[in-house]
This record gives C-alpha cells, sequence and structure tokens, in this order.
C-alpha cells in the first residue's frame, strides 16, 4: 500500500521482505545521500584600465534581452527506465478526494503529479509514484528501488522527449510525513526526479507499510530530442 494513493492489502509472499525493509533502513540510517561536489568559482575577469580618448567618446549601445537557446517545448512524463533496466509506463495521476495522489492500480504502471514539473521544465520536481506490490499482482517494478545505489541511473522519456538522471539519495519517512516535505513535491528550485513507492515494517492493524522509499535523482543530461516517438 503506497500512502500516497489508493490501499492495496499485501499479498501473502508477495510483499516486501523484511530482510530487504531492514537493508534499506540500514542504509537510510547510515546516511544514504551523497552531495554534489562543489564547485569553484569561475575567476573574475580582469577589469580594463583602458579609456576611450576624449576625441572618440564610447557610444551606447542598446540591450538586447538574452534569448533562450536550445529551448525545447514540456511533455509529460510517458516512460522510466529504471535502474535495473525495467520499462515502467507512466501515467498522469490526479489528487483523490482524501488529499493523497490517485496511484494507479497496476503495479507496472507509475503514476505522475500533475501539479509538477514536465520533461523539458528548467525547474521543480517531477514525481513519480507506484504501489511497491499488490494481493492479486505481486511486486511491481518499484521494489527494485529499494536497494538503488549512488550513480545509477534513471531514464525519463516522453513522446518526443528523453533526459537522463543520477540518483542521489534514498531515504525512509513515515508515510505521515511526506505533506511536511513540499521540496520533494514542488514546481520550484532544482530540477530534480522524485521517485516513491511503499517499504517496511508492514502492519496490517496500522493500515500496511508504515514508511515510503522516497529515491532523489538529479540530471546528468540535456533533454534530448527523440528520433523516433
Amino acid at each position: 500500500m503506497l500512502g500516497l494513493g489508493r490501499r492495496h492489502r499485501r499479498s501473502r509472499g508477495a510483499g516486501v521482505p523484511v530482510g530487504v525493509a531492514v537493508l534499506v533502513t540500514g542504509l537510510a540510517v547510515a546516511g544514504l545521500t551523497w552531495a554534489a561536489p562543489e564547485r569553484a568559482r569561475p575567476a573574475a575577469a580582469p577589469r580594463s584600465t583602458a579609456t576611450a580618448p576624449a576625441s572618440h567618446p564610447a557610444t551606447e549601445v542598446p540591450a538586447v534581452p538574452a534569448r533562450r537557446t536550445g529551448a525545447v517545448r514540456p511533455e509529460r512524463p510517458s516512460t522510466s527506465r529504471l535502474p535495473d533496466g525495467t520499462v515502467v509506463p507512466i501515467r498522469p495521476a490526479g489528487i483523490a478526494a482524501d488529499g493523497s495522489l490517485a496511484v494507479p492500480d497496476d503495479v507496472r504502471v507509475a503514476g505522475w503529479w500533475r501539479g509538477g514539473s514536465r520533461l523539458g521544465d528548467p525547474f521543480g520536481v517531477t514525481l513519480l509514484a507506484a504501489h511497491v506490490d499488490s494481493t492479486t499482482q505481486g511486486l511491481g517494478p518499484y521494489a527494485g528501488l529499494l536497494s538503488v545505489r549512488a550513480g545509477q541511473r534513471i531514464v525519463v522519456g516522453s513522446a518526443r522527449l528523453s533526459q537522463t538522471f543520477a540518483v542521489v539519495s534514498l531515504r525512509l519517512m513515515p508515510r505521515p510525513a511526506l505533506p511536511q516535505h513540499r521540496r520533494l513535491f514542488t514546481a520550484r528550485g532544482d530540477r530534480r526526479l522524485v521517485l516513491v513507492t511503499c517499504a517496511g515494517p508492514y502492519d496490517a492493524r496500522r493500515g500496511g507499510y508504515q514508511n515510503l522509499a522516497v529515491v532523489t535523482a538529479t540530471p546528468v543530461s540535456g533533454v534530448v530530442t527523440r528520433s523516433t516517438p
């Protein structure tokens, strides 16, 4: 069951193994977070000491606004290739009556939060979420997110565009805490990809999975126009 959307009961023998949940917890406690290396500041350009001769005053040139080059028209994401090579279809997801994200029932399909950024947008988060498992369908592809490592690549595609992201962090957080972390689902700030699924422990008496696994990735390539749709 994913805390962002509709509830799924855990299937017998198909839920996240306790060992995997413990492994993820250990990684989170150990701080599975990698900061990007600090970039050196560019050297300041030397100031010119030359002055224009008095008989030839400098002519003012009207400022011309910079034009954005290489801009693409943003598109909603439609597919993603996870680090293990699995291609997961993506469908737009709205907000349910209880304020949660209406994640697709099919564990093989991820939901894209329509309030977030699209592929090709220069800012903000593209939030993707999927159920980790289902009573009738077994484990879903997002179960593989419980063991991702820093630097692994995730490729997001749309009808005409593609972009590659590298995993930066894997964190566990209690399901109710997600709304408090607005940086994970904002259309502002640095460009990021966030993938969310459920994680152990599983407690049926308390509503199912108690945690969410949150994977954050940042772009390692520009947006590429596909040669074929």
